[in-house]
């Protein structure tokens, strides 16, 4: 099975409320899709979402990549020589890791095609359901309480809530959701680079003291800031959670060797798809390293492959999918079942996606 064609295609959908970060307010996805077509007629599907704030990529960007560098790096390679795929896709083009990951996922639905296997069972198939968060956009406390109890109330057991825009009062925030949702509700909190290390160190102690029990604390200060991240992490008894600071093997190899964290973010987006994603893994596996599978704004196209990939990793003890959760509707059919909290894999070849050519 030949690669024939690559091509870009949008992808919309309209988020339910707005998304507020510590780095951006997003009202509407609009990616970019890949086609990769083979010479037996079989089409494999990805998605990049362009996230200029961390990946640097725009949706230009990411279709010149793909058309100017991609495409001829890897049309005329067989799908079953996967490793020697992802190496030529890999050192194409320096970085632009959205754009690689589309391709790169669309590459494994092929590849997972080509045996009539759901991805998830090709890649290792440890488990066939997962359980993840929603996420709490950055607002101002009863909003965010309010968005916390509407989620509770749609099944949804684990909170991410989104802080670091106002750092003098993101403890009481988080209090204030503790106190809203009771004790029995997991709350994970993300700052998104929002603090330095010493009021990192405030608030997460503060929110010790009270007894707000947070599962952890996702990148609280500047992703190039691993001696922060090290401080933060010693100085508290709460995990912390690297996300921005680790886009490569390389970076997670830092990470642990420095003790800047507890555990790690694995994104797509950030570490060019699957295949390098699986590095990361396997090296935080080695250090007694658990690990997270997140997304940015991204649609189900792309969700589910981050979702097959979490399915086939004992180390990926932490969820956090909810793109597809927040869009109004879904650009797809087909791939895993997403029903509140509970994201529940196909036995569809691949993806599990049906597309027509």
């Amino acid at each position: 099975m030949k690669i024939t064609d690559i091509k870009c295609f949008e992808v919309a959908a309209p988020l339910i409320t707005p998304f507020k970060t510590a780095l951006r307010t997003v009202e509407k996805i609009q990616n970019i899709g890949v086609y990769v077509y083979t010479d037996e007629g079989e089409i494999g599907i990805g998605e990049a979402a362009p996230t200029a704030v961390i990946t640097g990529e725009t949706r230009k960007s990411i279709v010149h990549a793909i058309e100017r560098y991609i495409k001829p790096a890897i049309i005329g390679l067989e799908i079953e020589e996967i490793a020697f795929i992802m190496e030529r896709l890999d050192q194409c083009i320096y970085k632009n890791t959205s754009a690689k990951a589309a391709v790169d996922m669309a590459i494994y639905d092929l590849f997972a095609k080509r045996y009539n296997a759901p991805l998830y069972k090709v890649l290792g198939g440890y488990r066939k359901e997962l359980v993840t968060d929603i996420t709490i956009s950055a607002n101002d406390a009863q909003t965010m309480v309010n968005d916390s109890l509407k989620a509770v109330k749609r099944g949804y057991q684990i909170l991410k809530v989104k802080v670091g825009k106002d750092p003098e009062s993101d403890a009481e925030r988080v209090i204030a959701i503790r106190k809203a949702v009771g004790p029995d509700i997991q709350i994970r909190v993300d700052a998104n680079q929002g603090w330095s290390p010493k009021q990192a160190v405030r608030i997460i102690r503060k929110l010790e003291d009270a007894n707000v029990n947070i599962e952890l604390v996702e990148q609280p200060v500047h992703y190039a800031d691993l001696e922060g991240m090290h401080y933060v992490t010693a100085h508290t008894e709460t995990n912390i959670l690297a996300d921005e600071s680790v886009f490569s093997a390389k970076d997670a190899l830092k990470v642990i060797q420095m003790r800047a964290c507890d555990c790690i973010n694995i994104k797509l987006m950030k570490t060019g798809g699957i295949y390098q994603a699986q590095k990361i893994s396997h090296i935080a596996e080695a250090n007694g390293i658990a690990c997270m599978i997140g997304c940015m704004l991204e649609t189900k196209i792309s969700v589910s492959a981050a979702a097959h990939f979490a399915a086939s990793q004992k180390n990926i003890t932490l969820v956090d999918l909810d793109g597809p959760s927040l869009c109004l509707k879904d650009p797809i059919s087909g791939g895993p079942t997403f029903e509140s909290q509970w994201i529940r894999m196909s036995e569809d070849p691949g993806l599990g996606f049906s597309i027509e050519s």
